[in-house]
């Protein structure tokens, strides 16, 4: 009966819990979202959305969100060399040839998830402190006071997690020793720049990418380059644009035109953790970000938190209360090692860009040939191996 199916807690308002939300809604569970943040949304930044999870966001309805609000790439997308001669296409579709590979505005992508759900799901201003659980319940404090009580509670509160430490000691987070200017330009300032395609220039222990958001109005860059101190993961530490410019400089000159249009840039330091043995204890979880950070140089944190969330609530659709311990052991066991594989993948590929022995040729070929994992990658659906977890879960 759907009136038996547990109630949920989310904790976090970013892109994972909030999809999780929607999935969970759809799958007709009670949820409440808690978010420490005063209001939703994200600092301006790009977000690549590839198939895998583009055909989840279909499953919950939020297709024509993602048509309006993002900007298809296609065929005309590359890998280039740092001077602007060209490597190879990049991989935008699945192996049956499905173009649905976007790049959005990481605001718009809040918004359009948070406008879909009911009003009162979301609660912000809410800073988690404290998660206690007994053997039917779950409960989250927060520092305004407010209690939430549950049968399950979903850690969806990214890298620096509050409620990781719950079920797995705490660790440091691991240091890439890269560092990521990103930013946007609004694309009447650079009106020559293509808005159907992803474009990365690689050269010696740097790259940068560019691809368009909120159809086309906005060219979204990130430039990585080595780092040479640690610096706390952030998505909004300021940037200099004259130091990102000196960085790139030489390079094609259509990275040199772009840069003369950024007015002002954020630095990410590029952090991941290793692979967590268990992301689970009694009736708390852990999901995307908090689960397993990882490096962009997939593309897939975003993707798979939200591969996460359709898996978690495909499998609790069919959990009641008192099972509902057992379908998150369930959820972690279909998805850990999918996501362990590609944090291991996202590291390789970061060190495919950067690593320069000399070889162009070599590393050339490499990137040709990566576009056999993308094809893997966006091949992949969730739902019907989550399907399979809940009939053997039910039996």
């Amino acid at each position: 009966m759907a009136s038996a199916r547990p109630s949920v807690v989310i904790v976090g308002g970013g892109i994972g819990g909030l999809f999780a939300a929607n999935a969970l809604i759809a799958h007709g569970l009670k949820v409440e979202v808690y978010e420490q943040a005063p209001q939703l949304g994200e600092v301006g930044a790009g977000v690549y959305i590839t198939p895998n999870s583009v055909r989840q966001l279909e499953r919950v309805g939020l297709g024509p969100s993602v048509e309006k609000w993002g900007a298809r790439v296609g065929s005309g997308s590359r890998y280039f060399r740092d001077d602007g001669t060209a490597i190879a296409p990049v991989q935008v579709t699945d192996s049956a040839g499905w173009n649905a590979t976007f790049g959005m505005h990481r605001a718009d992508f809040v918004n359009l998830l948070a406008e879909k759900l009911p009003a009162g799901v979301v609660r912000t201003g809410h800073r988690c402190t404290g998660f206690e659980q007994t053997d039917d319940k779950a409960r989250v404090s927060f520092t305004n006071g407010a209690v939430a009580e549950a049968d399950i509670v979903i850690g969806a509160d990214g890298i620096h997690s509050e409620l990781r430490p719950f079920i797995f000691p705490p660790s440091t987070p691991v240091f890439s020793n890269t560092v990521a200017y990103r930013g946007l330009v609004p694309h009447e300032r650079v009106p020559h720049w293509p808005t159907d395609r992803w474009q990365m220039w690689l050269g010696k222990g740097k790259h940068f990418l560019v691809f368009p958001v909120r159809a086309g109005k906005i060219i979204n860059y990130v430039g990585f380059v080595p780092a040479d101190e640690q610096m706390k993961e952030s998505w909004s530490a300021q940037g200099d644009p004259d130091a990102l410019r000196r960085e790139f400089a030489g390079w094609d000159p259509r990275i040199e035109g772009l840069l003369k249009e950024v007015q002002s840039t954020f630095k990410w330091a590029l952090y991941d953790r290793e692979p967590l043995p268990t992301w689970t204890k009694g009736r708390m979880t852990l999901l995307g970000d908090a689960a397993h950070p990882m490096l962009p140089h997939l593309g897939q944190g975003a993707n798979q938190s939200i591969e996460d969330g359709m898996a978690l609530a495909t499998i609790l659709a069919n959990a009641d209360a008192k099972t509902a311990p057992a379908a998150l052991l369930a959820y972690e066991g279909l998805r850990r090692e999918r996501v362990a594989g590609v944090q291991r993948g996202a590291r390789e590929n970061g060190l495919r860009y950067d690593t320069f022995h000399g070889d162009v040729a070599k590393r050339d070929a490499e990137i040709t040939a990566h576009a056999s994992f993308r094809k893997r990658l966006y091949d992949h659906d969730v739902v019907p191996e989550a399907k399979e977890a809940a009939m053997k879960l039910a039996s």
